[in-house]
C-alpha cells in the first residue's frame, strides 16, 4: 500500500502539520488510486486532478499549516454542494453545467481547515433515492460491486470505502448519509437540526436535510463534524452509564427487518450492556401514519427542487415523485405532522438516552439502471431496505450509522444510533465504544492492498 492511502484523516493531518509529508504527496497518491479504481466503483462524477494538486501546494504554503485540523487531507464532495469553479449537476441532465462561483459554506470550512477537494461524487437525480445511478454514472458498493453503494450520498460513501479519500462530505434528507454508510461499512453522523449549516437544494427539504461526514473511524467523523459545525460539538463526559433502548422493529408497518441486521443490533446491545450501559428492549411508539408522513415529505421536497427545472430533462421516476409531492406541499409546509411526531416520541427519549436499531432492513439492491425503471418499483425497493432512517429527519434529531457485524455475503452490517437534540457527543461516545470493542475493517479489499 502507498504510504498515505489507507491512513485516517487524523493521521494524515498530523503528519502534514509535522512536515513528515507534503499535501501534494498525499493528494497525488489518492488521485492515483482514484484513477486506477474508480472505473470499477463509479464514485466520482468529476475528478479535479490538476486543481487539487494546485490546492495542495497552496495548503503547504499556508503560514498556519501547523494549526490546520485537516491539513492536506483529501476530501470528496457530494455533487449537490457548490465547489467554486465546478458545475453542480445534482445527478441530472436538467441542471445547468455552469461552474459554481463560490464554495458552499461547508466546503469553505473544510478548505479553511486545510482539506483539499479532489472531486465531486455521483448522486441519484436530485438526490431523491436510496440508490445512486443516472446520466452521470453509477456508484457501486466497493465491498460488492454488483450492488449499489446506496444513496443519495452513494458516490461519497463509495469513495471513502474504496480508500480513494479518507473522508467525504454528504448530506441526509431521509437517510442519505446513513444508508450508503451502512452499505459501505462507514461511520456517519446526521447532526441534529442547526448544528451544521444546511443550504441544500431549495429549502433543505423543509429543514430535514443536514450535511455531515463520511469516514472510516469515529475519530475522523468527530473531527470532520467539528470542522463542519465551526465549533467542537463532540466533547462529552466519557463516564457514566447511558440508558439505551434497543429496537429491531421497523418503523413502517408491513416492512420486516432481515435476520442479519436484527442480529447486528442485538449483538451491539450485548456489547454495550457488557460495557456498563443500561440496555433494555423497547420500541419507540411509531405512529401508523408514519409511512404516509414520510412519503409526503419525501415527495414534497423533490417537488420544490424540481420546480425550476425543465421537466422534459428529468427522468420519469423523478417527474412522478415531484408530481405527487406537489399535492402534499401545503400540508408539509404547515408542519403539524412533524411536530406531532416529535411530541409522540419525546417521552420515549426522556426515558432513554440513546436508541439502538439496525441501520437497514436488508442489504442494498443490485447496482442497476434504476433511473430507467418505474417510480413504484423504485419506491418499493427503497422502502423495503431502508425504513429505519426517515423518522429522525422528520424529528430533526441526530442519528448515526456505525459498522457492526458482517452480512452472509461478507459485506459489513451496521447499526443506527439515535439521540435527543444536542446529543451528538453522546452518540459519538457510544459509537467509539463499539469501535473499540468490535473493530471493523476500514476499507474494502478491492485490490488486496495495492496502492
Amino acid at each position: 500500500m502507498a504510504a498515505w492511502v489507507g491512513r485516517t484523516a487524523v493521521e494524515i493531518a498530523a503528519a502534514v502539520r509535522e512536515k513528515q509529508v507534503t499535501p501534494r504527496e498525499v493528494v497525488a497518491e489518492h488521485l492515483a488510486r482514484i484513477e486506477r479504481l474508480d472505473g470499477r466503483v463509479g464514485a466520482f462524477r468529476t475528478v479535479r486532478a490538476e486543481a487539487a494538486l494546485a490546492e495542495a501546494d497552496e495548503v503547504a504554503a499556508r503560514l498556519d499549516l501547523g494549526e490546520l485540523p485537516l491539513a492536506g487531507v483529501p476530501v470528496a464532495v457530494k455533487d449537490n454542494l457548490g465547489v467554486r469553479g465546478e458545475a453542480m449537476r445534482v445527478g441530472s441532465a436538467a441542471t445547468p453545467d455552469a461552474p459554481s462561483t463560490a464554495d458552499h459554506v461547508t466546503v469553505a470550512r473544510l478548505r479553511a481547515a486545510g482539506a483539499v477537494v479532489v472531486g465531486l461524487t455521483n448522486v441519484p437525480e436530485l438526490c431523491v433515492f436510496g440508490t445512486t445511478e443516472g446520466v452521470h454514472g453509477t456508484a457501486r458498493n466497493p465491498w460488492d460491486v454488483s450492488r449499489t453503494a446506496g444513496g443519495s450520498s452513494g458516490g461519497s460513501a463509495a469513495a471513502v470505502a474504496a480508500g480513494m479519500t479518507p473522508i467525504a462530505l454528504g448530506n441526509d434528507g431521509m437517510g442519505s448519509l446513513r444508508i450508503p454508510a451502512a452499505n459501505c461499512g462507514l461511520v456517519t453522523v446526521k447532526p441534529g437540526h442547526g448544528v451544521v449549516p444546511a443550504g441544500i437544494g431549495d429549502g433543505d427539504w423543509f429543514g430535514m436535510s443536514e450535511n455531515g461526514p463520511l469516514a472510516t473511524t469515529v475519530g475522523d467523523a468527530r473531527l470532520m463534524l467539528s470542522v463542519l459545525a465551526g465549533a467542537d460539538v463532540t466533547a462529552a463526559d466519557a463516564s457514566g452509564a447511558l440508558r439505551i433502548a434497543v429496537s429491531v422493529r421497523s418503523p413502517l408497518a408491513g416492512v420486516a427487518v432481515s435476520a442479519p441486521y436484527a442480529g447486528a443490533a442485538r449483538d451491539a446491545a450485548g456489547v454495550l450492556m457488557k460495557a456498563g450501559h443500561l440496555v433494555r428492549r423497547a420500541d419507540p411508539p411509531y405512529p401508523l401514519s408514519l409511512g404516509v408522513t414520510s412519503l409526503a415529505h419525501w415527495t414534497a421536497g423533490t417537488a420544490v427542487d424540481a420546480a425550476r427545472l425543465d421537466a422534459r430533462l428529468l427522468t420519469r421516476r423523478t417527474r412522478v415523485h415531484a408530481a405527487l409531492g406537489r399535492r402534499f406541499l401545503n400540508g408539509v409546509r404547515e408542519g403539524s405532522a412533524r411536530e406531532a411526531l416529535r411530541r409522540r416520541l419525546e417521552p420515549f427519549f426522556a426515558e432513554y438516552d440513546v436508541l439502538l436499531t439496525p441501520a437497514l432492513a436488508r442489504r442494498s439492491p443490485k447496482a442497476a439502471p434504476w433511473h430507467e425503471r418505474g417510480w413504484l418499483r423504485n419506491v418499493a425497493a427503497n422502502t423495503n431496505y431502508s425504513p429505519l432512517t426517515p423518522p429522525w429527519n422528520l424529528t430533526g434529531w441526530p442519528a448515526m450509522a456505525v459498522p457492526f457485524g458482517t452480512l452472509p455475503s461478507g459485506a459489513p452490517a451496521a447499526v443506527q444510533l439515535v439521540g435527543r437534540p444536542g446529543s451528538e457527543a453522546e452518540l459519538l461516545r457510544v459509537a467509539e465504544q463499539l469501535e473499540n470493542l468490535r473493530p471493523w475493517r476500514r476499507t474494502a479489499p478491492l485490490d488486496q492492498g495495492a496502492p
